[in-house]
């Protein structure tokens, strides 16, 4: 489970209620894509023929430019965590990673999906022991990555939502 029970607000867009902008749910989908990116060869190296994942990835970034629809990149998510099934570790976890990022279109609070995923895969990949360190090298990477206009809102989500997303945010 990667989202809280009660939806907070700043990631629901004006038009629903909330107050997230269309510019930062933007930056928020454009970031998880960055992120999902990132660790997307540890699923392509294991699943060369399967384009799911990274057209999830590039739905995203086409949501935000205005070149499909919200529900074209729900679905492309849908296919990305649909190629994450059967498999295990790193790649299963790259794979979500994708599917998050695409959703954040429909949901902006799947950003952090997409960078939890991301963690789970690099700690998934890394030499036996290295696993840990691994995460927090890409949870910093991650926040390197963070638009300042997001920025705060993102690092206050991981403290809101760590226990959730695995502790995965404790870089």
């Amino acid at each position: 489970m990667i989202l809280p029970k009660v939806r907070d607000p700043r990631f629901v867009t004006i038009r629903r209620g909330g107050t997230l902008t269309d510019a930062d749910h933007h930056l928020l989908a454009l970031w998880a894509a960055s992120c999902a990116e990132h660790v997307l060869d540890l699923f392509e190296s294991a699943q060369p023929e399967d384009p799911r994942p990274r057209q999830a990835i590039e739905h995203a970034r086409a949501w935000v430019r205005g070149e499909v629809r919200m529900t074209q990149a729900r679905t492309a998510g849908g296919h990305a965590m649909g190629a994450a099934r059967d498999l295990r570790g790193a790649a299963r976890h790259a794979a979500y990673a994708a599917g998050q990022a695409a959703v954040v279109a429909h949901v902006a609070a799947h950003e952090l999906g997409a960078a939890a995923y991301a963690i789970k895969a690099a700690r998934a990949a890394a030499p036996e022991g290295e696993g840990e360190a691994a995460g927090r090298v890409e949870c910093q990477w991650q926040r390197d990555q963070l638009p300042e206009a997001i920025r705060e809102l993102v690092l206050d989500d991981q403290r809101l939502r760590n226990d959730i997303c695995w502790s995965v945010f404790d870089c």
